[in-house]
């Protein structure tokens, strides 16, 4: 796929999702977290780009998180990086949730979260050139061939990623199917606005942590496959 002249452009964005929204059950933490701690850190999707300081009520580097899942990652990096401000986005309520419970027990207070498509939010809430570092760690990989279409990691969506990187920020993908990882990084090879970090893959970098499905497919000898590239410095 060509990636457009205009990094906004992304066809097909309305037609073909990356992801399917699922009906999830909530844990009781989860719908509680949700109901006490949601207006304060999940930010309502408006076609309005964010004022990233007054939205955190602090300073610090950005880095936007696609696809979240539960969190886990999310919140141990976070935790780790107190200085860095996190805006996840995720689609799934239980997921929102997930990650709204370790906001409340780990006190953190440097992520905010919107619940919506990746690829609006991008176009509309987030300015170029605005962030130090996007996460992707295992976006659904859609096995089928005649699913790959909907695999989110494609030329378009890369160019509008690069296009809000900051100079020297880095675009960090995971994935545990080796297939999807060629993909990746053909495509990111391909994006004029960023150099690889690595000579093709990257070693797991020390802030990522293992997640327990990581760990345990990692001792059945399952490959994960970590990209790091990085926006090129006129």
């Amino acid at each position: 796929m060509t990636a457009p002249s205009d990094p906004n452009d992304f066809p097909h964005r309305r037609s073909i999702r990356s992801f399917v929204v699922r009906a999830g059950r909530m844990g009781t933490g989860q719908s509680r977290a949700l109901a006490d701690l949601g207006p304060r850190f999940v930010l309502p999707y408006a076609p309005t780009v964010l004022d990233f300081d007054a939205t955190f009520g602090r300073l610090g580097p950005v880095i936007l998180e696609i696809g979240f899942g539960m969190g886990d990652a999310t919140a141990a990096i976070a935790q780790a990086m107190p200085d860095t401000r996190f805006l996840g986005v995720e689609v799934h309520t239980p997921g929102v949730g997930a990650l709204l419970k370790h906001i409340g027990e780990k006190e953190l207070a440097n992520v905010r979260i919107v619940q919506h498509d990746a690829v609006e939010v991008l176009e509309h809430m987030i300015a170029p050139g605005s962030l130090a570092g996007v996460h992707v760690f295992f976006p659904d990989p859609w096995h089928k061939k005649r699913h790959h279409k909907r695999r989110l990691i494609q030329s378009p969506f890369v160019a509008l990623l690069a296009s809000r990187l900051a100079p020297g920020g880095r675009l960090h993908c995971a994935t545990d199917w080796l297939p999807y990882a060629e993909q990746m990084l053909e495509v990111l090879s391909g994006e004029p606005l960023l150099e690889n970090t690595a000579d093709g893959y990257a070693p797991r970098p020390d802030y990522r942590p293992l997640t327990k499905f990581e760990n345990r497919g990692l001792k059945l000898g399952h490959g994960v496959w970590d990209l790091v590239f990085r926006k090129r410095i006129p």
